[in-house]
């Protein structure tokens, strides 16, 4: 394996596509008008699901390509991991853009709309204001952010795990 493949530009032009998808599945629902509907919310959901398969799939089967069939299971997780953060932050920045510049009263118009939620939901007043509290410690602070990329590294740990021990391939393996 001294030709070895370099897995950089695989992780970065995937990690790239990642994170435009990610943003476009934010921006169709805001274009719409549906961004504080539950379907911009399901939306977003599968579009997580898929890509964070996806993509590391794609960028492990152009390594393998480029390595001569040949993949390690941690070269598989490293591409797949790489590929999951790299797209999560550029989400993240956007995010950051999103709510800062071109809707900075995006997390207000949401709190009222969970404020409502929860308390057409039974909760009394002191709950809500716990909950309301609570909300108000992630959304939009790097706290938030730091939260978010650590749950998409470890999603994206588990999904490049398993997608790598099912593509991995050695050279030892085929003597």
């Amino acid at each position: 394996m001294e030709n070895q493949a370099n897995s950089k530009n695989i992780i970065l032009t995937n990690g790239l596509y990642f994170g435009l998808i990610l943003i476009l599945a934010s921006l169709i629902p805001y274009a719409l008008g549906i961004h504080f509907e539950p379907t911009a919310g399901y939306l977003n959901f599968l579009s997580i699901a898929l890509v964070i398969i996806l993509f590391p799939i794609l960028g492990m089967n152009k390594f393998k390509t480029l390595n001569n069939g040949f993949m390690t299971w941690g070269q598989g997780v490293k591409i797949g991991l790489g590929i999951v953060l790299f797209g999560s932050i550029i989400s993240i920045i956007y995010q950051f853009i999103f709510t800062t510049f071109i809707e900075p009263e995006f997390y207000a118009q949401l709190a009222e709309i969970t404020r409502k939620a929860l308390f057409d939901a039974g909760l009394s007043e002191e709950q809500i204001e716990m909950q309301m509290s609570m909300q108000s410690k992630f959304q939009g602070t790097p706290i938030g952010y730091a939260v978010g990329i650590l749950f998409m590294a470890f999603i994206g740990f588990v999904s490049s795990a398993i997608i790598s021990a099912v593509k991995k391939k050695s050279e030892f393996e085929t003597y």
